[in-house]
């Protein structure tokens, strides 16, 4: 009877909250692009993709955790925030379940992310380079709210948001597909990356009362909430522009301007946001810009195949 107690007791709910589950569409996105962009090259692999996906989201996954517990750490995530409560700030999960979690979920990501290069890295220098890139991204997850130092609370979160959401993301997952160099992918997995940060900044621009008065100084407590804004404008067409280069130069057909579809989404978005200077209106705006950057990336995606 105490053991069936303890099982349900236990705290699904604040697990889920801290998981992030919704933030996974950001780190499929990459993958998606770059298996698309394989595909286009006649070099796509199923279980190299699905490895890929499987990775990139025990990292996702892995960063959102490290980001409850260095936030909770330093005093962060209070309950003045404007966004959700995790289920270590409710007192759901204690510091040491969660620190457990983290270790756990770095582990499977090293093991799924050694499957993957032992299976798609066909020489030693692939191997060498994708184990030092896998220690890397699991490096950054942590690091950007844990440490003494962390690099989320000195401004560079979008940095490194465009490293590998955007180019890491996306050229690595195509490189270990087709095992080929083409510059012209840097394109697509720069606007991929752009919309990630765009993301991270409409949470920002949420946060940043709060995040100013805790001293975790983002990108946009650096900027202020007027340049903010405008960033986020550069952010959204920037991605655009950096599609719409890759279907000038990379295709032909009509398929190449699928993504456009999506830029309503961007103007209206950022209409909003220059109009709307509460960082309680950014509240909405966080699942819309994941939707957005969701639909842009598989309209391209789609656009590519096509």
């Amino acid at each position: 009877m105490e053991q069936i107690q303890r099982i349900t007791s236990f705290p699904f709910r604040g697990w889920l909250e801290s998981l992030r589950l919704r933030t996974l569409p950001l780190a499929f996105a990459s993958i998606l692009t770059g298996s698309a962009l394989a595909w286009w090259q006649g070099e796509f692999s199923l279980t190299v993709a699905l490895l890929c996906f499987l990775t990139s989201g025990l990292l996702q996954v892995l960063s959102n955790l490290a980001n409850d517990y260095g936030d909770a750490l330093k005093g962060s995530d209070g309950s003045a925030r404007l966004g959700p409560l995790r289920g270590i700030q409710k007192g759901t999960i204690t510091r040491l379940q969660l620190r457990a979690g983290i270790i756990a979920t770095a582990g499977l990501a090293l093991l799924c992310g050694g499957i993957l290069i032992r299976y798609a890295c066909h020489t030693p220098g692939d191997v060498v380079s994708f184990l030092l890139l896998g220690a890397l991204a699991i490096v950054a997850a942590i690091a950007y709210t844990v440490g003494k130092k962390p690099y989320g609370y000195l401004g560079l979160g979008d940095l490194s948001v465009l490293i590998f959401f955007g180019w890491l993301g996306v050229s690595g997952s195509f490189y270990l597909q087709s095992h080929s160099v083409q510059p012209l992918v840097l394109l697509p997995a720069t606007a991929c990356g752009l919309l990630a940060a765009a993301v991270l900044n409409i949470n920002n621009l949420r946060d940043i009362d709060t995040d100013r008065q805790c001293g975790k100084m983002t990108l946009a407590v650096r900027l202020g909430a007027t340049h903010a804004r405008r960033y986020h404008l550069l952010l959204l067409g920037g991605a655009l522009l950096c599609f719409a280069a890759f279907a000038w130069f990379g295709q032909h057909g009509w398929g190449r301007w699928l993504f456009l579809l999506a830029a309503p989404l961007f103007w209206r978005q950022g209409r909003y946001i220059l109009q709307q200077e509460s960082p309680v209106a950014m509240r909405p705006m966080l699942e819309k810009t994941v939707k957005a950057a969701l639909l842009a990336n598989v309209l391209f995606s789609l656009g590519v195949l096509l």
